[in-house]
């Protein structure tokens, strides 16, 4: 086949994918239909349902990570509206965000790690926006110091430092309003992260292979922090009893 005849091939899968640059367009089988899903880069078999998906599978991961740290973050918003009568549900979300952030962390660790050691994929792809590394640091330090003040608040109890509760206070404050920007960052490129557009609908994009990986990752990170905030439930009654006192004071 000559490159004149190949071009209007290559131009259909380029409009499938919506010429979005984090893509390449994946190669055409018989008939121009495209190849099984997991074709690929580590696509085929078990360990490219596990392991595979490279540069494009790192991205889905912390786009997919992100999305169930907003929907926490939310809930745990709600509980800042009414911390005294929610302050047992407070706790629990708390826990519960520990592991989704230390995954979020892992998962752009890497692709930093991997830049920076000059590896050919992701040295292609570029560096992320210069807004993004330049608020990385603070997200990470923001990220850690209010996790490691409400574990030591927990672990405490009531009887705790003014000062601790106001560097938890002022460190969640600072993480709120750094992942804020942060999302707003990536909105414009999370639709093209999970879907490319065919004609007039939005389909599912397969390019990525190592699914089964990233939803293992997902899944577990969201049970390890429900075991951990069970498992740390007889530890909240010091804290509801000491808000429950100062609601009824008040």
């Amino acid at each position: 086949m000559t490159a004149e005849q190949q071009t209007p091939a290559r131009r259909g899968a380029e409009r499938h994918h919506g010429g979005h640059p984090h893509y390449e367009a994946r190669p055409l089988g018989a008939g121009g239909s495209p190849p099984p899903s997991g074709a690929g880069a580590g696509g085929g078999g078990p360990r490219g349902r596990m392991l595979g998906g490279g540069i494009d599978g790192n991205e889905r991961l912390t786009a997919a990570t992100g999305v169930l740290l907003i929907a926490l973050l939310a809930a745990l918003g709600i509980t800042i509206l009414r911390i005294r009568p929610l302050i047992s549900e407070h706790l629990f979300i708390g826990l519960l965000l520990i592991p989704p952030v230390a995954l979020k962390l892992a998962s752009t660790g890497y692709r930093f790690v991997r830049y920076y050691t000059a590896n050919p994929a992701y040295r292609k792809r570029g560096a992320p926006p210069t807004a993004l590394r330049v608020m990385a640091p603070l997200v990470v330090l923001t990220s850690v110091a209010v996790l490691a003040t409400g574990v030591a608040l927990l672990a405490i109890g009531p009887g705790a430092s003014g000062t601790l509760r106001g560097l938890h206070k002022a460190s969640f404050i600072a993480w709120i309003a750094l992942m804020g920007l942060h999302v707003l960052v990536h909105l414009p490129d999370l639709q093209a992260t999970f879907v490319s557009r065919r004609g007039e609908r939005l389909e599912y994009n397969r390019l990525a292979s190592g699914r089964a990986g990233r939803a293992i990752a997902l899944v577990g990170a969201i049970v390890a922090g429900a075991v951990v905030a069970i498992v740390l439930i007889p530890h909240f009654g010091e804290w509801s009893h000491f808000e429950a006192v100062r609601h009824h004071d008040h």
